[in-house]
């Protein structure tokens, strides 16, 4: 039998939802429960958090970019050792694409798809009894999931709560725990997001603090007395190794690697060797494929050009065996690299593109690719699910479709034109791969 699971869900982003999550991953991990970790969505920080928390991996579930095997083989390898699954959303609820019903991206689908009981995080900030009226929406927008209680933030006093909590009543919502507004409580953020797990100071103290509230604010019997739902006992193919032995940079400027990536990597054999460019590392030779994850190479611009040795070693491997980058790494990858404040970098100088940090511009949102060519990431034609969230705006030339990595659509199925540069045995592009296609 798998584990039971809860969704902590929230109405709308920035409700509170990682702290909510990680203090009862922590709290009920510290009580002796194997309590296994998932977020929704395309996010490479929050599993980090997770593991911290629980001290086991966290995958990713993305009813968009994942094909319903893939799901349930990602949650299958989840649920199957533990004692409680406790699932992260994103963004709001139901917020996702437009696309066919249970494919939207949204963390309802995730919910629905395995009978998970949603623990809604509520910030109350502003609002008392109309709070309940938002909670409501949420119970009544899809009959495919169920609300199991909330969870009440940022609650300004007890005169604040007693008023909140006479709006759940009213509405027939549990209230399952308080956490009162704290400014201690909020974990330190940069342009994408938190500050990486790695690089947080006092991570363990932080945790354990988390806990601490849950323990005194959230009834944590009655959370766990809601879990609820069942994952298929499923094993599925993720992605292909691109390579045996697969060199991986990773640092504080890469790390953004999907945990179900590095997984199914492993589990179909293939060995990853971590090395650092922020060291001046550089490939190992006896690798037989170069990966360059997506990170925070524009905060490390300097240092990174600096670094001889790392930049002739990956030049060198170039020469005769396959180097991919993600984001971070296509950056690394190109002629140069302007920073914050101007001034220009110059990188691997491997593939024809230019980037800048100092012209920011969001780019975000889900990238449906189809490839030019062949490479490590499939043979020319394979569509591939991925997604893109940088600021970073390309200041070189657009390539035609001889030195393309793909074609690009977004979730809609909108043309975005070619992305991405593929030049002899190095390519790269600023969009995540999540999977391949399987519809």
């Amino acid at each position: 039998m798998s584990a039971p699971g809860l969704l902590v869900a929230a109405p709308r982003s920035s409700s509170g939802k990682t702290t909510v999550a990680l203090a009862l991953m922590r709290a009920l991990t510290r009580r002796g429960l194997r309590i296994r970790a998932a977020k929704c969505g395309p996010d490479y920080i929050d599993p980090a958090f997770h593991r911290a928390a629980t001290g086991w991996p966290s995958f990713n579930l993305d009813s968009f970019a994942m094909a319903p095997p893939m799901l349930d083989a990602l949650a299958s390898a989840v649920a199957s050792d533990a004692d409680l699954v406790i699932a992260e959303g994103s963004m709001g609820l139901f917020d996702g694409v437009r696309a066919a019903e249970s494919r939207t991206g949204a963390n309802a689908d995730i919910a629905a798809r395995f009978g998970w009981p949603v623990v809604l995080v509520v910030d109350v900030s502003g609002a008392a009894q109309s709070a309940a009226a938002v909670a409501l929406g949420c119970k009544l927008y899809d009959p495919r999931i169920t609300i199991a209680g909330v969870i009440l933030n940022k609650v300004a006093s007890a005169r604040h709560r007693r008023l909140v909590e006479a709006g759940m009543e009213r509405v027939g919502l549990p209230v399952l725990g308080v956490l009162m507004r704290d400014a201690q409580l909020v974990l330190p953020e940069r342009h994408l997001g938190l500050v990486q797990a790695g690089e947080t100071a006092d991570l363990e103290m932080r945790l354990d603090r988390l806990a601490d509230l849950a323990e005194a604010g959230i009834d944590l019997d009655a959370v766990t007395s809601c879990a609820g739902g069942a994952v298929p006992v499923s094993t599925g193919a993720l992605l292909t190794p691109p390579g045996q032995r697969i060199a991986v940079a990773r640092d504080a400027a890469f790390s953004f690697l999907y945990p179900h990536i590095e997984a199914g990597w492993r589990g179909a054999g293939a060995e990853l060797v971590p090395f650092s460019p922020l060291a001046d590392e550089s490939p190992r030779a006896d690798c037989d494929v170069c990966w360059l994850p997506g990170g925070y190479p524009e905060l490390h611009a300097g240092r990174l050009a600096a670094a001889s040795r790392f930049l002739d070693g990956l030049r060198k491997f170039a020469q005769a065996r396959p180097v991919h980058g993600e984001c971070g790494g296509y950056m690394v990858l190109g002629q140069s690299l302007e920073d914050a404040e101007g001034a220009t970098h110059a990188m691997a100088g491997l593939l024809p593109v230019r980037t800048s940090y100092l012209r920011r511009k969001l780019h975000l949102g889900y990238r449906v690719a189809r490839l030019c060519g062949d490479g490590v990431l499939g043979r020319r034609g394979v569509r591939l699910i991925g997604h893109e969230f940088h600021y970073a705006s390309e200041v070189s030339s657009v390539p035609d479709g001889s030195a393309a990595l793909a074609q690009v659509a977004d979730a809609e199925d909108i043309a975005l034109g070619f992305a991405g540069h593929r030049l002899g045995t190095v390519t790269g592009s600023f969009f995540h791969v999540i999977a391949a296609d399987q519809t």
